[in-house]
């Protein structure tokens, strides 16, 4: 007569000593990574094509922009730039062009002057804010990495 032995389901029982040991896992992130990562999970905001096209054309059209919203616009404008940059190197399967490159490697140089107190510079730096930006838009669109106002 064999002598069976029952295990309960949950109890672990050991390999068999002949099987080779697997490494046991680690994560990825510590804790401190994982924090970061939430966090920018947290800030983060979709690109709203529309509001980057009612800034420019804000900073860009016919009037200069009032004195009163000039800090919040250029905030806004360097905020779309470098997210449009990020946008333009996130893929490595999917290179920037040569004219996404310049215009991310110019809108850097732009979003780091800081904003003249004299009203006419900081319209002039903001509108050169705003052309860079509608350009690398232009070029994301073109290339097909975000879609146009009016595409569905």
């Amino acid at each position: 007569m064999s002598l069976t032995v029952l295990v309960p389901e949950n109890d672990v029982v050991p390999p068999p000593a002949d099987e080779p040991r697997t490494p046991q896992w680690t994560p990825p992130l510590d804790a401190e990574g994982l924090r970061s990562v939430l966090e920018r999970i947290k800030n983060w905001r979709p690109l709203d094509v529309e509001a980057v096209f009612d800034d420019l054309d804000m900073t860009i059209g016919n009037q200069p922009p009032p004195v009163a919203t000039s800090d919040a616009l250029m905030d806004r404008l360097r905020g779309h730039l470098k997210q449009l940059s990020d946008i333009a190197v996130a893929d490595g399967r999917y290179p920037p062009t040569a004219e996404m490159v310049q215009l991310v490697e110019r809108g850097r140089s732009l979003r780091d002057e800081r904003t003249p107190a004299d009203y006419q510079r900081a319209v002039g730096l903001a509108r050169r804010l705003a052309f860079v930006t509608s350009d690398l838009i232009e070029a994301l669109i073109e290339a097909r990495y975000i879609k146009g106002q009016l595409e569905c």
